[in-house]
């Protein structure tokens, strides 16, 4: 009797998944432990094994499809040997719902691949508006031209926007992947002359400079795993969390200056003062480096503040696990730096940096992206001077960062040029009252303003 694979459970958050691409195709032999596909889940992009020897009878689902968990992938059994389509359910705006389908007729290994590419080509519909014109004539092509091609939903979105055949672009992310940033260097640009030339025409003639046309045509994308997966838990953390916020002005002046100094030691000397069991610090330290690891030193001096409601209880962690905000197609993810209270800012900085390249290639394992225990979202680096952060459950506070800002304060009873940076705490008022939270920024804001102390 042939072995049904069906979509596991792949991340605690997961709901469905998307087979991205399969990596064997029907009719070939598997060995147990035999990578057969790409899925993407609402966190990660990560490899489906096979849990069975023989040949791959029949694949149920084509790439690019989404899947509900437990429903049938593909059947693994004896050459020969007849499989029927289970039932599935179907997957229908972030939501599941119970449709048996109709049991296909028996079929053997032999056929299989046609059937399979049949399926993979969508029939030809009338499309209803010009936008749906252009991504049925893009898909038309992409079916017409063979494999499937790697694209990032952010990619794909604006490639139909602009009209832009992406079948043949090279993709420069992950695997050859097609990103945002190659739909852009593709989209053809007037040449300059010819731009100032109309701009001329219009300025003689008197016409509007300001297009009057929208913004972009009205259109609908359908919503990713990892979208829907951020919409509901951010809904559920602020209907259900009552937050309160704390903010505090820091003088970032002595942390830029100590920074500096140290990067133009390792960059001149090639001193390396961490562990030797650390992984090497590629790059040079960020002011985020910084703000992580005197989250986690704040931590240990206010404990009370890692901890997270239960219902019935508060949970107060001895371990302090920071998780930071990276930003990636479609969304964002939070990795997380484990034991941080017990690693240098070296070592944490080298980590950082690892976990946020695996993160924006989705190749981030559960273990890496669960179990933080305090979060840090850092929008500095985009120019934001201020910003709230929702908190990530099941934490009990969020620190947002804002960028460095040159502003006049007043030092020593004189008006002088100061380095400035805001920091406010998101705090769950069940876990964290408002002194609490503020003595945690007290002695955030003094580790940051004294940052030769990160270094002990």
């Amino acid at each position: 009797m042939a072995n049904i694979i069906d979509m596991p459970k792949l991340s605690d958050t997961m709901t469905v998944g998307t087979l991205v691409k399969w990596k064997k195709r029907a009719g070939d032999a598997v060995k147990s432990g035999d990578i057969l596909a790409e899925v993407e889940t609402d966190k990660a992009t990560m490899e489906l094994e096979s849990f069975f020897d023989g040949t791959l009878l029949k694949i149920f689902v084509p790439d690019g499809a989404q899947v509900a968990i437990g429903d049938a992938l593909c059947a693994v059994g004896q050459p020969g040997e007849e499989v029927t389509a289970p039932a599935t359910k179907k997957v229908e705006t972030g939501k599941l719902k119970a449709e048996p389908t109709v049991p296909a007729a028996p079929v053997s290994a032999a056929p299989v691949a046609a059937s399979v590419s049949e399926r993979s080509a969508p029939p030809p519909s009338a499309p209803p508006a010009p936008v749906v014109a252009v991504a049925a004539s893009v898909s038309e092509r992409m079916v017409a031209s063979g494999p499937r091609v790697r694209i990032s939903p952010l990619a794909r979105k604006l490639a139909v926007e602009k009209g832009i055949d992406y079948t043949g672009i090279a993709g420069s992310g992950p695997h050859g992947r097609i990103v945002r940033a190659d739909i852009l260097a593709a989209a053809p640009a007037a040449p300059a002359a010819a731009q100032i030339s109309n701009l001329k025409s219009q300025i003689a003639s008197g016409a509007p400079l300001l297009a009057r046309d929208p913004i972009q045509p009205d259109h609908t994308f359908a919503v990713s795993n990892m979208r829907g997966t951020i919409a509901r838990r951010l809904l559920e953390s602020k209907t259900q969390i009552p937050h309160f916020y704390v903010e505090v002005e820091i003088d970032a002046e002595p942390l830029l200056v100590l920074r500096q100094q140290l990067n133009a030691a390792l960059e001149k000397d090639g001193v390396k003062p961490w562990s030797p069991l650390a992984p090497p610090l590629a790059g040079k330290l960020s002011v985020n480096d910084f703000v992580l690891k005197a989250c986690a030193e704040a931590l240990r001096r206010v404990p009370s503040v890692n901890a997270s409601w239960e219902t019935s209880e508060i949970r107060y962690y001895g371990a302090v696990h920071v998780a930071f905000a990276v930003a990636i197609d479609d969304g964002l993810i939070t990795p997380v730096i484990r034991n941080a209270h017990l690693k240098t800012l070296f070592q944490i900085a080298a980590e950082a940096k690892q976990l946020a390249a695996l993160a924006k290639a989705k190749k981030l394992q559960p273990p890496q992206y669960t179990g933080g225990t305090f979060c840090v979202s850092n929008l500095g680096m985009m120019g934001v001077e201020r910003f709230t952060a929702i908190i990530n459950p099941p934490n009990s506070a969020i620190l947002a960062v804002g960028a460095v800002v040159k502003k006049p304060v007043v030092k020593d009873d004189r008006i002088v040029v100061g380095q400035r940076m805001s920091l406010v705490l998101s705090c769950d008022h069940r876990v964290v009252d408002g002194a609490l939270g503020a003595t945690y920024l007290g002695a955030l804001k003094q580790l940051l303003e004294a940052p030769s102390l990160l270094l002990l």
